[in-house]
């Protein structure tokens, strides 16, 4: 993969060598380099919350009462199950930079989506924030306005 200085450098050559002033290289390099930034951080802003009835990571949603089996992975079962083990029908919330995530079973297992795999600074955290969220809901009232936001 070319990385966003790379790229923005040869645009800015290629515009030099095409006869362009510096001023416009150079307005073009920090053009794509923004861009290139701001991409970044929108893709890293994606926020995991745990909310009296559902799970949310991004703009999907999960029904508490619909999750199955939650596990806090490892680097090494994350990875397995990001590439080997994968089934394509899972729900992958997957971010590089984060190695360890959260293990959903979706329950009934439906062929929709048979899990959710949601990458995260503090995999057990977020796992013990299901449970006890699901378990709160299963048992009796769980004050509405009590939401977990870890990432």
């Amino acid at each position: 993969m070319v990385g966003p200085a790379l790229l923005g450098t040869m645009v800015a050559s290629s515009l030099l060598l095409a006869g362009l002033s510096l001023a416009v290289a150079l307005a073009v390099y920090l053009t794509m380099g923004a861009a290139c930034v701001a991409a970044l951080f929108a893709w890293g802003a994606v926020t995991i919350e745990v909310t009296a009835t559902e799970l949310r990571a991004g703009s999907a949603r999960l029904p508490l009462a619909r999750t199955g089996e939650v596990t806090a992975l490892s680097r090494e079962q994350a990875a397995a199950l990001r590439g080997p083990r994968a089934d394509p029908a899972a729900f992958l919330l997957s971010r590089p930079y984060l190695p360890e995530s959260v293990y959903v079973e979706v329950a009934g297992r439906p062929a929709s989506q048979p899990y959710w795999l949601i990458a995260s600074r503090r995999p057990a955290e977020l796992a013990a924030a299901i449970v006890k969220a699901r378990s709160a809901a299963a048992t009796g009232p769980y004050e509405a306005h009590e939401e977990s936001h870890v990432k």
